[in-house]
């Protein structure tokens, strides 16, 4: 058998702390770590930090990021980062992150 997938969702909500506001799941074959940011530059730091020290293979965003965040943070790493899609999310005031965070 292989390792699992280490994978991370990242998402994005007001005063989100990552240092706190995170928690793996794992299963046998993907271990995944949801983590919550406040902010697009908060959120491409992350990203980074896990690729480099968590050994992370993949990311997805939650429907909080724009098109611009996806693309902050997608420039930010050499990993495959996927988005679920919100032009409008209603955790966010139903506002797009991108008229938020840019």
């Amino acid at each position: 058998m292989s390792e699992p997938l280490k994978a991370a969702f990242i998402f994005i909500a007001p005063e989100a702390d990552p240092a706190k506001d995170r928690q793996w799941v794992k299963t046998p074959m993907v271990h995944l770590l949801a983590v919550g940011v406040s902010n697009y530059d908060q959120a491409a730091a992350l990203a980074k930090e896990l690729v480099q020290k968590e050994g992370i293979g993949a990311i997805e965003l939650c429907g909080g990021f724009g098109t611009l965040g996806t693309a902050k943070i997608a420039a930010s790493v050499k990993v495959p980062v996927g988005v679920v899609r919100f032009d409008i999310h209603p955790g966010l005031g139903n506002a797009s992150g991108d008229t938020l965070f840019v």
